[in-house]
């Protein structure tokens, strides 16, 4: 495999201009041994919601096998509503499919309809899909329910707390020890794994050839433009995953040209700063991912 070092420097400036420290995996979809762009690509970094890809291949393995009907409703009780977009910010009990639970989980990162798709697949299935492709350096620990669960603990809260609230009345101090924020403490894996998985979609590797047609399709509905979306042209299109935490913000996914490449583009960055918004660092995803491949497009 030939790593194009060449671009790593230009890629790491455009992290550090926007004030944050960033890692980089991409290579061409179904090239085995091909050119790739490495920053960081094989360190440890936390996945936040980009931990939903591979919830989402166990999902469309468990849907091939005959396990799970996707046309079948269930419903996100009070348990999953921890506040944010979809399900999990409803006032109510919602009940839907578990096709249009999965669509929710990627397209606008719904955490109560990833952890309600977790608990059905179940743990297990998500650890076969890790070890199938081995993803040596992915782990993950549980759901989005037991990730802040962590939190609250780690703030000193307990079961009755509001998450909202103790992040208020924290310091960044605190908020710099969660274990939410450190890889070696919670659900991590690298750029690197996160590329193979994101190749074994698409090249039908990771499940049968229907259900990672099904996982393609979801994942190119996903409504963020903000990060990698916004450093690539009118008429790339885009399948991804966003993942976001205090200091993290990262995406990972795959960029089709019109000329019917493919590239898998895995980018994790972590800011200097705590600001709730950073626009500079979201942008910086999109400017290292067009730089990486158009970088590996002239190989």
């Amino acid at each position: 495999m030939t790593t194009a070092t060449a671009t790593a420097p230009d890629i790491a400036e455009i992290f550090a201009d926007a004030g944050s420290t960033g890692f980089l995996h991409a290579r061409e979809i179904g090239v085995e041994g091909g050119p790739e762009v490495s920053v960081g690509a094989d360190e440890p970094v936390v996945l936040a919601s980009v931990f939903k890809i591979p919830v989402l291949t166990a999902y469309v393995r468990a849907v091939a096998a005959g396990e799970l009907d996707p046309t079948e409703r269930t419903t996100v009780t009070a348990r999953y509503r921890i506040g944010g977009v979809g399900t999990a910010g409803f006032a109510d009990d919602v009940e839907a499919s578990w096709r249009d639970l999965a669509l929710n989980m990627m397209s606008m990162s719904d955490n109560a309809a990833t952890d309600v798709i977790y608990h059905r697949v179940g743990a297990a299935a998500i650890d076969r899909v890790i070890a199938d492709l081995g993803l040596d350096g992915t782990r993950l620990i549980g759901c989005c329910e037991d990730l802040f669960a962590s939190v609250i603990t780690d703030l000193g809260g307990d079961a009755d707390s509001d998450l909202d609230e103790l992040f208020e009345g924290a310091t960044a101090e605190q908020i710099l020890a969660l274990d939410a924020v450190h890889p070696v403490r919670t659900s991590h894996s690298t750029p690197r794994d996160v590329t193979t998985l994101l190749d074994a979609l698409w090249t039908d590797a990771a499940a049968s050839a229907e259900a990672c047609r099904q996982a393609r399709d979801i994942m190119a509905q996903q409504i963020w433009p903000h990060r990698l979306s916004s450093g690539f042209p009118s008429g790339v299109r885009i399948a991804a995953k966003t993942g976001t935490l205090p200091t993290w913000r990262n995406e990972a996914g795959v960029v089709t040209y019109p000329d019917g490449r493919r590239y898998a583009v895995a980018v994790f960055t972590r800011a200097t700063s705590l600001a709730e918004r950073q626009p500079l660092v979201d942008a910086s995803i999109g400017r290292a991912g067009f730089a990486a491949v158009e970088h590996l497009r002239t190989l």
